[in-house]
C-alpha cells in the first residue's frame, strides 16, 4: 500500500513528482480480468499469447495505467485528489513479473484548484505509457 501525503492546492509547485512502483503478477492479471470483463486472450491464455505478436502474456494496458491512479490519491496530491480527465499513449507492452512504476509530475496550477500533471509508467528504464492528467486538489482556502 502506498504511503499516504496529504498535500493541498497551496503546497503544490511546477516540478513536484511522486512515484509508486508495482511488480505486475499473474495473479494481478486474472483478477484485472475479473473485476473489468478484459478477457482478451493476449492477457489470459498463454497459448493464444504465444501466437500474438508478442509471443507471451500481457499485463492490460489499463493494470499498468491504473497505478497512475494510485499516485495521485495516495502521494501527489493525496486524499482528496478528483481525477477529471487523463491521455494515456501506450508505448510498450508489459509482460508478467515486470515492475511498474508510476509517475506523476505537476506541470501547471490552474483556477479552481485544478492541476495538470505528466503522468508516466515505466519498467526496466523502458517507457510504456505516457500522458497527461487534470485533477482537481483540495485546497486550505474555504
Amino acid at each position: 500500500m502506498p504511503i499516504q501525503t496529504n498535500l493541498f492546492y497551496e503546497d503544490l509547485a511546477p516540478g513536484q513528482s511522486a512515484s509508486f512502483g508495482k511488480t505486475i503478477t499473474d495473479a494481478d492479471i486474472v483478477l484485472f480480468a475479473a473485476v473489468s470483463g478484459d478477457t482478451n486472450p493476449v492477457h489470459v491464455s498463454d497459448i493464444a499469447a504465444a501466437a500474438s505478436p508478442f509471443g507471451h502474456r500481457i499485463a492490460h494496458g489499463l493494470l499498468s495505467a491504473g497505478l497512475i491512479s494510485a499516485v495521485l490519491g495516495t502521494r501527489l496530491p493525496g486524499p482528496g485528489t478528483i481525477y477529471m480527465s487523463q491521455t494515456l499513449h501506450f508505448l510498450a507492452p508489459v509482460p508478467i513479473g515486470a515492475t511498474v512504476t508510476a509517475t506523476v509530475e505537476v506541470i501547471e496550477l490552474l483556477e479552481h484548484h485544478h492541476v495538470r500533471l505528466r503522468t508516466t509508467c515505466e519498467t526496466g528504464g523502458e517507457l510504456v505509457i505516457e500522458g497527461e492528467a487534470l485533477v482537481k486538489v483540495p485546497s486550505r482556502a474555504p
